[in-house]
């Protein structure tokens, strides 16, 4: 009765939503976590507060300078409106470019995040001494990876574009489609951490994403909603990290389904898929 209540669609939904969130705990038991999310988190306010400024720069220099400007009412009506409107462009574009490049800056980190939680998790150690080569190697290997996994998506996202032109059910195809693929895009961005390390690349990876499709589909839904939490949303990269690596090793027996224990020897098996 137990097994069939852990091995059915919602719970597996619910492992995947709540994965994120659980990695907070996992977080406060390791601090030695902490330095892999620190300072990419640092370098990323650095990015971001520069990007506002250049933001804030340009539009008060270039585009303010550009309004049209007269003694009548309307005119201060249309000069606010359109200072609102500017204001919002920028911070919509500051916003996008700050995810896309904070993605980029944290990647090499985020890939050794998923390491060392791996080790936590399965009680194996890879430690071997640091060396600031390969270690370059490997940062630079992540950052084209990970830039051809945004720009896949962001092409993508650009070709389904023109559905929301067709009269009817066109802006709700593209809703579902985009929707759709950003949940995939989160589950191969995240699971590409711990997976790319065993040379498990976009093949292997799609099939675990849909031989585990509602475990997958909770995860992208809890990084959805980590994202949608103002403030918090500043850790949801670390946070989604930590979680996908966890439930991949969950999965293929590095550890315990429940609780986060180390594995016993003899008990690294894959676990039992969900059912479709």
């Amino acid at each position: 009765m137990n097994e069939m209540l852990r091995n059915n669609p919602v719970s597996h939904f619910s492992r995947g939503f709540f994965s994120p969130f659980h990695s907070v705990g996992l977080l406060r038991r390791n601090p030695r976590l902490l330095p892999y999310i620190i300072i990419p988190f640092l370098i990323n306010l650095g990015v971001f507060s520069g990007a506002v400024y250049l933001g804030l720069d340009f539009f008060a220099g270039t585009v303010v300078e550009q309004l049209p400007q007269g003694e009548a009412w309307y005119w201060a009506v249309l000069y606010w409106m359109i200072w609102v409107l500017a204001v919002l462009v920028t911070a919509v574009l500051v916003f996008f470019s700050f995810t896309v490049v904070g993605n980029l800056i944290a990647s090499p980190f985020n890939d050794l995040l998923s390491e060392r939680t791996e080790e936590l998790l399965s009680g194996q150690s890879h430690d071997a001494p640091f060396n600031l080569g390969q270690f370059a190697r490997d940062a630079w290997a992540t950052l084209v990876l990970e830039a051809r996994k945004i720009s896949l998506f962001v092409v993508v996202m650009l070709v389904i574009l023109p559905l929301n032109l067709i009269p009817g059910f066109g802006n709700t195809l593209y809703s579902v489609l985009a929707v759709s693929l950003t949940l995939f895009f989160l589950c191969v961005e995240y699971l590409g951490f711990a997976m790319v390390r065993k040379r498990l690349f976009f093949r292997e990876q799609r099939r675990f994403i849909f031989g585990h499709k509602f475990l997958m589909l909770g995860f992208g839904c809890g990084v959805m909603a980590v994202l949608a939490i103002p403030f918090f949303q500043m850790l949801c990269i670390p946070l989604a990290v930590i979680g996908a690596t966890r439930l991949w090793c969950e999965e293929n027996g590095l550890t315990a389904a429940v609780g986060g224990g180390a594995a016993q020897p003899g008990t690294n098996h894959p676990a039992p898929k969900e059912p479709s």
